[in-house]
């Protein structure tokens, strides 16, 4: 499903099967990276299927789906630039398949704003980084196999550091107003996000 997206996607701005499957590929062999474990191409999936109930609401679709594929195509532990990396890598990409620059100043704006989810002005904007967040507000069997994921991300470090930045992690959202920006995703996820990241916080005390 992914990849037939992608293709699909690409052909709205280039007939070079070549390049499409180039730039597929890419994608493919980022995602499947053997350290991930939650930043994976099962990710992608889930990002799109909460998406597309608001595709018509969107004032770029297409800009909202390849900053779904490009914003964690860089995902090294440690790693403090990746948002930054991806952002670049997916500007690169799109200017490729003939994009106009303000256009890809927008993707580049929505892969960046997954670094602190705060508000922006734009809706587009907002709705990506509430999808990307949307695994905090499901069901806890969902939200342990998450939490379960992430951990073995950050094998490398030993526990109490890991826990020390969880923690930190978990309150940076907990002191917001709203973790999710848009209505839509707001009123489907807030409350058990909170009640997540809140018996979470618990457990690592």
């Amino acid at each position: 499903m992914l990849q037939e997206l992608f293709f699909e996607l690409c052909f709205h701005y280039t007939q070079s099967q070549p390049l499409a499957e180039k730039l597929w590929k890419e994608i493919e062999t980022c995602y499947t990276e053997q350290h991930r474990h939650y930043h994976t191409l099962a990710h992608l999936e889930n990002l799109v299927a909460e998406l597309l109930p608001y595709k018509e609401k969107a004032g770029d679709w297409d800009i909202l789906l390849f900053s779904v594929f490009y914003h964690d195509i860089i995902y090294n532990i440690p790693g403090s630039s990746n948002e930054e990396k991806s952002a670049e890598l997916a500007a690169a990409r799109l200017k490729q398949l003939g994009i106009p620059p303000e256009r890809i100043a927008l993707c580049r704006e929505q892969i960046l704003a997954t670094k602190t989810h705060t508000e922006n002005t734009n809706f587009d904007t907002n709705l990506f980084t509430d999808a990307d967040l949307a695994i905090l507000g499901k069901p806890e069997v969902q939200y342990d196999e998450y939490t379960i994921a992430i951990g073995k991300e950050y094998h490398i470090y030993p526990l109490f550091l890991y826990k020390n930045g969880r923690r930190s992690f978990l309150k940076h959202f907990l002191s917001m107003e709203h973790l999710y920006k848009t209505n839509e995703f707001r009123e489907k996820y807030e409350a058990q996000a909170r009640e997540n990241l809140e018996l979470e916080l618990v457990t690592l005390s």
